[in-house]
């Protein structure tokens, strides 16, 4: 029961290392970004300056949300389908009414 358990609530989905590695440089280039504003906090530099980096931070995020939703559908939307699960579209759409807020 507690193998059942966790495999509901922690899926996992193999990615290939191409993709992994991609994604792992946009999270490692938005991570350098969070720590130059950071810094930029610490130096008391202007709000403007501040807020432009804020809005390519969120734009940064935004392309790496639209990068895992892609693939998302691509792979694991469409086995799901393909494998008779249609609940992978409730979820589906559950998960885009999140993003679309």
């Amino acid at each position: 029961m507690a193998e059942q358990l966790e495999m509901e609530c922690c899926k996992q989905k193999h990615r290939e290392l191409v993709e992994k590695k991609d994604l792992l440089n946009r999270l490692n280039r938005i991570e350098g970004q969070i720590r130059g504003i950071k810094n930029m906090v610490e130096q008391d530099r202007y709000c403007v300056d501040i807020l432009t980096q804020v809005s390519a931070i969120q734009a940064a995020l935004n392309s790496f949300n639209r990068e895992i939703m892609g693939n998302h559908i691509k792979s694991c939307v469409v086995e799901n389908i393909q494998e008779g699960n249609l609940e992978i579209v409730d979820e589906l759409c559950k998960t885009m009414q999140k993003f679309m807020k």
